[in-house]
């Protein structure tokens, strides 16, 4: 095969990154999860707490994380520190996840959004999204990715295990935005148990 044909068909293998991500704190501790146990450290507590809790599931989830990390694709933050302050509560210092926040950091490959917070250290968001987004912790995550359609270029929010995103998704994406599930076989069909869970109850009621 042809230098030039082998060139092309690498290109075609590399997968295709947006501009930026606003990264969901499971994501960060799924993939470190993974990492540690592929490093043959001890698991910390929220290593095992981290949904899901398949080996294999969090590998996927590194998998991309790692390709992130190598990626030129831009990480969204908050101006107020917000998002940071998250992953630095819910991750240790040690943790894969903290360590991809770092390089991003280290190699100015990230975007620093303003959003506005409530009087309760909540973020903003507009309706019809404010009576949606009923977790007030990923508000700030939503507001930020807002902001982030208004720079050059593509975003997305990438989210592995908090189906919350499905509940949201029709207006999320009506919004303009755009979602990535990295394990979507496995978050689409748990999000359709939760549906059918929550049927039932409000059937039998």
């Amino acid at each position: 095969m042809k230098a030039a044909a082998r060139a092309k068909l690498a290109q075609l293998a590399q997968p295709l990154w947006c501009d930026r991500y606003l990264v969901d704190t499971n994501v960060l501790i799924a993939a470190s999860a993974a990492m540690a146990r592929q490093r043959g450290e001890t698991l910390l507590p929220h290593h095992l707490e981290v949904t899901p809790d398949d080996p294999l599931l969090q590998a996927r989830v590194l998998t991309w994380l790692e390709g992130f990390a190598r990626s030129p694709a831009r990480l969204v933050l908050d101006t107020a520190g917000a998002i940071n302050i998250e992953y630095h509560r819910k991750l240790a210092f040690n943790d894969y996840g903290i360590q991809v926040l770092m390089w991003k950091l280290s190699r100015d490959e990230v975007d620093r959004v303003q959003i506005d917070f409530d009087a309760d250290g909540n973020g903003i968001v507009p309706q019809p999204l404010d009576d949606v987004v009923h977790d007030l912790a990923d508000r700030k995550m939503v507001a930020a990715a807002l902001q982030a359609l208004l720079l050059p270029g593509n975003s997305a929010i990438a989210f592995a295990g908090d189906t919350d995103w499905h509940d949201w998704e029709a207006q999320l994406t009506r919004t303009g935005l755009t979602l990535l599930p990295l394990i979507p076989d496995w978050s689409r069909a748990r999000h359709a148990e939760k549906q059918q869970r929550h049927q039932k109850v409000l059937h039998h009621d």
